[in-house]
């Protein structure tokens, strides 16, 4: 799976994130919701969600994450009985990373 992330700032704000590429349903649904996710957010915001994330699906233990308190992000939940997925999941939150830390690619190897 390839992603690209375009992220537009505005100071300390994401104003814009969009993402591009190839790569599977779960790859794309997981992007789709982080764009949605981040939006608006503080960097600051953002990156403590990008560790949401990485809780809720890699975490020792699964994180507390409700579709009333999360959104449609807490979906992504399942995928931690797939761990094969996972890397599909977790692809374009470390791509937001990567860019919000000025890195020009990641690698989920």
């Amino acid at each position: 799976d390839e992603i690209r992330i375009f992220v537009k700032l505005d100071g300390e704000r994401i104003a814009d994130v969009k993402f591009e590429g190839e790569g599977c349903a779960i790859s794309k649904a997981s992007a789709s919701l982080m764009t949605q996710a981040v939006k608006g957010k503080t960097i600051e915001e953002a990156f403590g969600q990008i560790q949401k994330i990485h809780d809720l699906l890699t975490g020792e233990h699964a994180c507390e994450c409700s579709f009333d308190t999360d959104g449609e992000i807490a979906a992504l939940g399942g995928v931690r009985k797939f761990p094969q997925r996972v890397k599909c999941a977790t692809l374009a939150w470390h791509a937001l990373e990567a860019a919000l830390k000025g890195e020009d690619s990641v690698s989920t190897e």
